[in-house]
């Protein structure tokens, strides 16, 4: 028999369906629970990864970024010259301001008050006549308020206009007062360029320098310069940048586990070949700047040292270092193809220049030509108490320029009087590699050097065999003795440099009183006879050979003595009547004459040019040209411009022209033209000079 059921089963399976169905839902929540945290975490950690990548690329991007401008500073610094040469060359006209000021502005006064319109005022209101008549009364009364408030404003507009015009006229006429002033400046400085003054050529120079498009903003500009009139030299000493110019990394990179940019060093011997190639360039960059400015032909050569403002390794004091020095002459600079040299050797090889082998450590080399020798004073150190050079016993003088080497650490001792070979000084430098026998020759002059002395020690230098020759002199030298010691192994110690080696190494000296100036003519101390009623003879030419012009003081066609032949190693006869002179522009040479005081049996005066056979060596006379002689008297007023003969190529030595006495005592010009293809020897020896 059945048992029937009471459904209690059927409900607790329902009830168990349910409980599965609950756990089944339940678990699949918590898998997509799990999924959603599985899936942030993946999204969490590619977002790190991203953010990390990003972070990495954006730090290597930023190494790579220093050193592309690494790469960008060397490369720069390379095409320094390159890029200077294409640079436009400074003119006079840039200096110049137009004549253009600001237009005259008054703003809201330019515009007049608006007045009142009549017909914009009309009554309103007024039912009845009397109230008619007191609107069109109040209409009246406020148009005649406005008008008078109008017009009391335009006067006021007009005046307050009047006086701005006032200001501004007056505003605009010292602006351009101002401007003309400057330009007027600025043509004075131009024709004072072309006339040789020293201190137009400064002024213009320098500012040649300072606005050179072709010279990097970030390098130093500082000059002190000064001008030779007669050589047509300028002499300058520039600022160079330092060591530090030249990165000390070579490249950046980023380092991941360090999160840290780190620095390639640039090889030591990489970085100290390449600071000293920016220092070469800056120096014929400096001499491109200047001759490419030289619209006027004011320059024949230029005398550049270059220098660091820094503290000196050797004694810790800020003070300039030299490391470098060149002079170049126009003809020679302007036949280099600058950007396509190597800059070192054409600063060094091409144009004998000298550059620090180790600016690295601002080894100094000896500037040549300093602006300090130029000028006529000679700044001296030390006071009345020490011995006057210049009035030194000769024999003491030696002997104190060999205590000097000694205090140098070298070993000196003076030679004989006789069969010294023209040695005063032998010295013995003990340092290895550049020491050696050194030759000394010394001159207590109070006038410049001539070059002959200069190539009278070079060719005892090669006779003796030394390794080096130093002429020492209490006055100073011309371009001449620089251009021929360029090169050699030969070293001018002027009188001022003197006096600073002694004082250094604690020794005593002086020249003169404390400041000697320096004769614009170079005059005998004890001239026998008065000169002041003499006259000047200028010459004058156009091309760029240099010359040596010469007077012969005759009796027919023989030179009296060998003292009455003036040149350059000869200034003057013996009695003073006949002087070579420091040239004033427009003349190039200049000689003075009185002619009153020459010798009884002087019937001739004989007036010749040469080639320098020291600044041209291979020019000839076929580059003189347009030449003249301006006869001027003691005040520098011209009485007659006398003409002379071109001159003639394979000729290196010209006859200009003579003066000869006639009978009555007065004396007349009578032009040459008789050239000479042995130079300066062939034609002296014509008129009796010995020269074996």
């Amino acid at each position: 028999m059945s048992r029937r059921s009471n459904g209690l089963v059927s409900v607790w399976a329902e009830a168990q369906r349910q409980q599965q169905r609950q756990q089944e839902a339940q678990a699949r929540y918590h898998r997509d629970q799990e999924r959603q945290q599985r899936s942030y975490q993946r999204e969490v950690a590619r977002t790190h990864r991203e953010q990390r990548a990003a972070y990495r690329e954006q730090r290597e991007a930023e190494a790579r970024r220093r050193t592309e401008d690494l790469d960008a500073r060397v490369e720069s610094l390379q095409g320094l010259l390159a890029a200077g040469c294409r640079a436009p060359a400074f003119r006079a006209v840039a200096l110049t301001r137009a004549e253009q000021i600001e237009a005259f502005s008054p703003g809201q006064l330019a515009h007049p008050i608006h007045m009142p319109d009549p017909n914009q005022y009309q009554p309103q209101g007024g039912w009845t006549a009397t109230r008619r008549a007191q609107a069109q009364a109040e209409t009246r009364s406020r148009f005649e308020r406005d008008w008078q408030a109008a017009h009391a404003a335009e006067t006021q507009r007009q005046h307050q206009l009047a006086a701005y015009q006032a200001q501004y006229r007056q505003w605009a006429e010292a602006q351009l007062s101002e401007i003309r002033r400057h330009n007027a400046n600025i043509a004075e400085m131009t024709t004072g360029l072309r006339n040789g003054d020293p201190e137009a050529a400064v002024e213009y120079f320098s500012a040649a320098l300072y606005a050179s498009a072709g010279w990097p903003e970030d390098l130093p500009r500082q000059v002190s310069a000064a001008y030779d009139s007669g050589a047509r030299q300028l002499v300058l000493n520039w600022e160079l940048p330092k060591y530090d110019v030249v990165p000390e990394a070579k490249s950046v990179r980023y380092m991941i586990n360090a999160d840290q940019e780190k620095e390639s060093p640039r090889p030591a011997t990489q970085r100290r070949a390449l600071y000293r190639d920016v220092l070469a360039q800056c120096l014929l960059l400096v001499l491109r700047d200047l001759f490419a400015a030289d619209e006027f032909g004011a320059l024949e050569s230029v005398a550049l040292n270059g220098f660091v403002d820094d503290h000196d390794p050797t004694t810790g004091r800020r003070a300039p270092i030299f490391l470098g020095t060149v002079m170049a002459s126009r003809s020679t600079f302007a036949a280099l193809q600058l950007e396509q040299v190597n800059a070192v050797n054409c600063l060094v090889d091409g144009l004998r220049g000298q550059l620090s082998s180790r600016p690295d450590q601002y080894a100094p080399v000896r500037p040549g030509r300093v602006p300090e020798d130029v000028g006529n004073g000679v700044v001296t150190h030390g006071g009345d108490d020490e011995p006057d050079l210049y009035e030194m016993d000769p024999i003491a003088f030696e002997a104190l320029v060999a205590d000097l080497f000694r205090a140098m650490g070298m070993q000196a001792v003076t030679t004989q009087r006789s069969n010294d070979g023209g040695v005063d000084v032998d010295a013995l430098d003990p340092t290895p590699i550049r020491g050696g026998k050194i030759v000394v020759q010394v001159k207590r002059y109070r006038n410049t050097v001539p070059p002959t002395a200069v190539r009278d020690l070079y060719g005892t230098v090669q006779d003796a065999g030394a390794n080096k020759g130093v002429l020492v002199t209490t006055s100073g030298f011309g371009p001449g003795s620089h251009t021929f010691a360029n090169g050699k192994p030969l070293e001018l110690v002027a009188g001022s440099e003197l006096v600073d080696l002694l004082h250094r190494h604690g020794l005593r000296g002086r020249l003169g009183s404390g400041v000697r100036t320096v004769p614009a003519q170079r005059t005998a101390p004890d001239s026998e006879v008065s000169t002041d009623d003499h006259n000047m003879l200028g010459m004058y030419w156009s091309g760029s050979v240099a010359l040596d012009v010469c007077a012969l003081v005759c009796h027919g066609n023989r030179v009296l003595d060998d003292d009455h032949f003036v040149f350059f190693n000869n200034p003057q006869t013996p009695d003073g009547t006949v002087r070579a002179l420091i040239p004033v522009a427009p003349d190039r040479a200049a000689i003075q004459v009185t002619f009153d005081a020459l010798p009884a049996q002087a019937d001739r005066l004989v007036v010749i040019a040469a080639v320098d056979p020291v600044a041209n060596p291979a020019a000839d006379l076929s580059g003189f040209a347009d030449a003249g002689i301006r006869l001027l008297d003691s005040e520098g007023a011209q009485l007659d411009q006398l003409e002379v003969s071109d001159g003639r190529a394979n000729e290196t030595a010209l006859v200009l022209g003579s003066f000869r006495r006639r009978s009555n005592g007065d004396w007349e010009f009578v032009t040459g033209g008789k050239g000479y293809r042995g130079g300066l020897e062939e034609l002296v020896q014509e008129y009796g000079i010995d020269v074996a």
